[in-house]
């Protein structure tokens, strides 16, 4: 949470931006809602949005930056003797029994407005490619190389957030009850990271 007076308004501001968004959004339509309309509503200027959120798309994807930095930092700050498996396997059960909201699910209304528009789906498939970039990179400055088979490990292990994402969409707009999705996320990763184990369970041990 923010600390000093100035960072406690800029953070409010950028609530109050986010929150007078999502009620037009939930309103009207993602794709109906613009940028001057959300700043009319918040009692901000157009040029205050865009500082906050360059792209119209950052008023839905708020968290953006720590949906693309997960599996790398997961992967950074892994023990000694810890592999990339294991720590992105640790990581993912932490945070889904913590309830973290960039692995789902999302709410009904939320994934409702995503799926009825074009460019948040883009957006959304747009930050799971930056997350296993991310992951690759990482990958890769350790080996000291850029091989691709470093790029097709960051896939097989980013696939995990990225299709267990999609399921707990679907089961939010179905009507699941969240406490359910979360449970069988855990299930399923769990299930997902030990057919990755024969083949991964001894890559990128950390020295």
């Amino acid at each position: 949470m923010p600390t000093g007076l100035r960072e406690r308004r800029k953070h409010e501001a950028r609530q109050a931006i986010s929150g007078a968004a999502m009620a037009l959004f939930a309103a009207r339509g993602f794709d109906e809602v613009t940028i001057s309309q959300v700043a009319e509503a918040a009692g901000v200027s157009k040029m205050t949005v865009t500082n906050y959120f360059p792209r119209k798309e950052d008023l839905v994807f708020d968290r953006a930056e720590a949906i693309t930095g997960s599996l790398a930092e997961a992967a950074s700050a892994r023990a000694p003797g810890e592999s990339l498996l294991a720590a992105v396997r640790r990581d993912y059960a932490e945070r889904i029994g913590a309830g973290d909201v960039t692995l789902g699910p999302p709410t009904a209304a939320f994934a409702r407005m995503v799926a009825g528009s074009h460019v948040l789906v883009s957006r959304y498939r747009e930050l799971a490619e930056l997350r296993e970039q991310a992951l690759g990179d990482v990958i890769a400055a350790e080996a000291g190389t850029d091989d691709p088979q470093h790029r097709i490990v960051a896939a097989q292990l980013a696939s995990v957030h990225r299709v267990l994402f999609a399921e707990s969409t679907a089961r939010a707009l179905a009507g699941q009850h969240p406490d359910e999705i979360r449970q069988l996320l855990a299930a399923a990763a769990a299930r997902a990271f030990d057919l990755l184990e024969p083949s991964l369970g001894a890559y990128g041990v950390k020295t």
